[in-house]
């Protein structure tokens, strides 16, 4: 009990604290294609129906988050609020790694360009 609540505590202290859009939270992780993709399926498999794309949907943005991963992976194993507990036998912890790599990444893509509002009218 007291785990969940220094994670529901600290992802708290965290919600507020968001890096501008625009620039790297950290350096960009240097990690194989295959793990990327295994990522992304686990990802798409668990995550992206309340996450979709790590943007909010029913839970919160992930990508503006600069949680570090163990705060994630804590997260993720005990649950909180309206998410739910994800026990290792959901998903393993070689997938949760790829998991925390693969959201990494989309926080530190840059978003898709803007079209131009004129160029539709």
């Amino acid at each position: 009990m007291r785990i969940v609540m220094v994670v529901a505590l600290s992802l708290a202290l965290c919600a507020g604290c968001s890096a501008r859009r625009g620039e790297p939270i950290s350096e960009p992780l240097k990690i194989d294609n295959a793990r990327v993709a295994r990522g992304e399926r686990a990802f798409m498999g668990n995550c992206n129906e309340c996450h979709p794309g790590g943007k909010k949907g029913l839970g919160f943005a992930l990508n503006n988050k600069p949680l570090p991963g163990f705060m994630i992976k804590a997260q993720v194993r005990a649950g909180a609020g309206a998410m739910p507990a994800f026990p290792k036998e959901l998903i393993t912890g070689e997938q949760l790694d790829e998991i925390v790599e693969y959201v990494a990444l989309l926080r530190n893509s840059p978003p898709p360009p803007r079209e131009n509002l004129k160029q539709e009218q």
